[in-house]
């Protein structure tokens, strides 16, 4: 999945620790050849291949996975796209640089992003797109999905103390550290971050090292953020996480982070939470009255930074 994941694991047992983290990690990998864009001979890969075509047949985890990701789609009214590829792909997005497209490329690849374009046979397992150009990119939630697998793995092996993450934006808490109630896990404040944060996207206060101290025990961190990967162009930068509704890179917030008990819809929803900014967070605790929240947006005309929680503290300054 193009990204580090890592695991610490607490016991009495240190050889059923290790044994129980490699199959851990050994199930993640696995799923990463199912379910990556890149692979060729992945399932995802053999859908976007073929499924404009004829209905393409998968494992019905994958199905489930795919059908979950429909209804998050709705759910955040189109803020959370699985079909964002195309848009991706104009934006020169799905390799190591990126472009800015013309406004006829931007208008061809919005032709091809949505749902709506998706059919899914819960009966047969199959996938079927409406029009050529479809494809679906599970970037923004094959990890969380992935992450909780591992973690389902780990409590069915007997670890009661676990604390996972995949490249540091999402994290799992199983049980809690032996000398805590809770594994306490940092958000970074983006004004404080290394040369790879661009740096005209950031404006919060760098006296503050960290934006929260979340406390997880039996649940899921996710943290979705504007910087990472970007690009500039004609003086302007441009981040990596794109609105699938309008097609351009989001700009209503720059950091989102939500905590859920599923990590797959933790990661979802961070992504969408960042492309809804504010505004959103309403929306998605309605749709979750169980989920802590946070988002981070840039100061206008001067102003500091606007940081909005919904049941999480921030450090006191």
């Amino acid at each position: 999945m193009a990204t580090r994941f890592e695991m610490l694991l607490h016991g009495p047992n240190r050889v059923a620790l290790r044994a129980a983290a490699e199959e851990a990690l050994a199930e993640i990998e696995r799923l990463d050849r199912e379910l990556s864009f890149y692979n060729p001979a992945s399932q995802i890969s053999r859908v976007n291949a073929r499924s404009a075509h004829e209905p393409v047949t998968v494992e019905p985890a994958v199905f489930h996975l795919l059908a979950h990701a429909e209804r998050l789609h709705r759910e955040t009214a189109g803020a959370f796209d699985i079909t964002v590829a195309p848009l991706l792909r104009v934006w020169g997005l799905t390799g190591a640089g990126g472009r800015v497209p013309t406004p006829v490329e931007l208008a061809a690849a919005r032709r091809c992003a949505g749902m709506k374009h998706v059919e899914l046979d819960a009966d047969n397992f199959t996938v079927r797109f409406q029009r050529p150009g479809v494809q679906l990119d599970l970037g923004a939630i094959g990890k969380g999905f992935a992450l909780e697998r591992a973690t389902q793995i780990l409590r069915e092996l007997g670890v009661t103390s676990a604390l996972l993450h995949g490249g540091t934006s999402t994290v799992c808490a199983l049980g809690h550290p032996p000398d805590a109630p809770a594994w306490n896990v940092a958000i970074e404040n983006p004004a404080n971050a290394t040369a790879t944060v661009p740096r005209d996207n950031v404006s919060l206060p760098p006296s503050a090292p960290v934006l929260a101290i979340v406390a997880l025990c039996d649940t899921t961190l996710s943290v979705s953020a504007v910087w990472g990967k970007f690009f500039t162009a004609n003086g302007r930068t441009y981040g990596h996480v794109l609105d699938p509704r309008t097609g351009r890179p989001t700009r209503r917030a720059q950091l989102a982070a939500v905590v859920l008990p599923s990590a797959t819809d933790s990661d979802a929803f961070s992504t969408a939470l960042l492309t809804l900014g504010v505004p959103g967070l309403r929306q998605l605790i309605a749709l979750r009255p169980e989920i802590k929240a946070l988002v981070a947006c840039e100061g206008r005309a001067g102003k500091p930074a606007r940081i909005v929680t919904h049941n999480l503290a921030l450090p006191q300054s």
